[in-house]
């Protein structure tokens, strides 16, 4: 029987203290928020409540210092929300860092045998 090889897999997310502020379906979230202009969408497209929506949109805006979305508001005409350039330079820095994590395993996965 040959020695079985294994292949090394993981995520990255960013976290202040213990508390998580960003990974993959937050970015998610934010990218279907800036495709939408609409966090209610972006809810239904990822099969969430808009209240959970609403809350990691609220949370990664306390915790990043500036908001990464604007919202306005809904009224005779409807409401939107804006991903601002702050929160583009974020989601593409996650994007750059998990891109160097899957580099990193692809490079140290070759050999690996348990």
């Amino acid at each position: 029987m040959s020695d079985p090889i294994f292949k090394l897999n993981g995520r990255i997310w960013i976290e202040t203290g213990d508390e998580k502020i960003l990974g993959h379906g937050r970015v998610e979230l934010l990218g279907r928020i800036q495709a939408s202009g609409s966090i209610r969408q972006a809810a239904l497209q990822m099969k969430m409540s808009y209240k959970q929506a609403w809350d990691l949109v609220n949370h990664m805006n306390e915790h990043f210092g500036q908001p990464l979305v604007i919202s306005h508001r809904g009224g005779k005409g409807g409401g939107n929300a804006v991903v601002t350039e702050y929160g583009i330079k974020v989601i593409r820095e996650f994007h750059l860092l998990h891109q160097k994590l899957q580099e990193f395993l692809k490079d140290s996965t070759p050999n690996i045998r348990l």
